[in-house]
């Protein structure tokens, strides 16, 4: 049998675990005999003709393990959408690269928008009788992924939300006298990691007192009377809120503030949203008039890898290498996910689904989830995310900094 090639991209944001899940596809090729090519920055790099032998740059096992360790996407992402299957042109000429190539199978880690080049790719092998395997990795900080119980990188990102959270409790904390924080939290259509502030700790040891999902609209007088009330008999009000937190008629909080005028990306999303937290600490101090702070986690929160979580690390690893012998097995147009067995002893499973059940679909928090007012998340929340922050995956420190595998050039 000859030896099998298999491609290899990251797709969309970075997080803390992607690379983990690099590590897991290499490993897994490795062993089953397998060459392995990486694209250079995502599907658009390739076709642009930028790849990198994995075996001259990852040469051998304490590079992946330090690759593990490694935030971000370590082979550069993209935010490129595949035109319509109507594109022949297009399509004909992406398989010809890869037939040039000589791939066997295309492994890709991304999200929702990289699920969506997956299943065009694998729907145009299909009608071509391409035996070429397309299989996705899921990566999201957002955890909106239907399908799978989480995903990688969310358990991270929560960790590092709850951790930062109630160090910004603490600090705001000191003064005597009323404030209110508002700790804004990635999140364009799910409060999956807004909802992470709550396992920061208890009521006013770090957990804010109110978190602001995008999956409830927002009524900014009840929220303010929810924050007066409460400001009656404490100093500290904190509120951790979603950047996609919307109003009743839909429109987007951000869309108010700076982010409306930064247009738009290839999927159609705002290209940068933010600006929740301090439109609402405007509102709060004209309204209130108290002292208010926006405080705006940002990128820091998808690849904080000092506060990565093992569980989280791990089911990357297993899932990359999932996909690998998902595609030795002859699987195509699938997804690797998570199916959670129980929550204490907290267990799962991996699994493959259809991947078109999952391209171009957004995993809500259930409404079951959320408190009856929308201001916060329920003990079935918590319950639920904190095994995902659990665990510390050891570090190697480098004149005080955590070592890192070096940059592609």
């Amino acid at each position: 049998m000859s030896e099998k090639h298999i491609l290899v991209g990251q797709s969309g944001g970075p997080t803390a675990a992607i690379n983990a899940s690099l590590a897991g596809v290499i490993a897994q090729a490795r062993e089953a005999g397998c060459r392995v090519t990486g694209m250079r920055h995502g599907i658009q790099g390739f076709l642009a003709g930028h790849t990198v032998d994995l075996a001259q740059a990852l040469p051998d096992e304490g590079a992946l393990a330090l690759l593990l360790r490694t935030p971000a996407s370590w082979l550069g992402s993209c935010r490129f959408k595949l035109p319509s299957l109507d594109d022949m042109a297009f399509y004909d000429d992406a398989f010809a690269r890869l037939e040039q190539a000589g791939i066997d199978a295309v492994l890709y880690i991304g999200g929702n928008d990289s699920m969506d080049t997956i299943a065009k790719l694998g729907a145009h092998g299909r009608r071509a009788g391409s035996p070429i395997r397309f299989i996705g990795v899921p990566k999201t900080i957002d955890n909106d992924l239907v399908g799978t119980d989480h995903t990688p990188g969310y358990g991270s990102a929560a960790k590092f939300v709850a951790t930062a959270t109630g160090e910004l409790f603490r600090d705001a904390d000191v003064y005597d006298l009323k404030s209110v924080t508002f700790v804004e939290i990635m999140g364009r259509d799910a409060g999956w990691l807004a909802g992470a502030a709550a396992l920061a700790g208890e009521p006013g040891a770090g957990r804010p007192d109110l978190v602001l999902l995008p999956e409830v609209p927002l009524d900014e007088d009840a929220l303010l009377a929810r924050i007066s009330d409460l400001l009656a008999s404490k100093n500290t009000v904190m509120v951790g809120v979603s950047e996609g937190v919307r109003t009743a008629d839909g429109r987007l909080i951000a869309a108010q503030t700076v982010a409306a005028g930064t247009g738009t990306d290839e999927f159609g999303h705002l290209a940068q949203l933010s600006g929740t937290s301090r439109y609402l600490a405007g509102v709060t101090k004209a309204r209130l008039g108290v002292k208010t702070r926006a405080v705006e986690l940002s990128t820091l929160q998808r690849c904080a890898s000092h506060v990565a979580s093992k569980t989280d690390l791990d089911e990357a690893r297993e899932l990359g290498r999932l996909g690998v012998r998902a595609a030795l097995d002859g699987q195509s147009v699938k997804m690797c996910a998570l199916e959670r067995v129980s929550d204490a002893p907290y267990e799962t499973r991996a699994a493959l689904l259809d991947v078109l059940e999952v391209a171009n679909k957004v995993k809500p928090v259930p409404r079951a989830w959320i408190s009856a007012d929308g201001m916060d998340v329920t003990a079935n929340f918590e319950r639920y995310a904190r095994p995902l922050i659990a665990g510390e995956e050891p570090m190697t420190y480098v004149d005080g900094i955590p070592a890192r595998l070096a940059p592609l050039a």
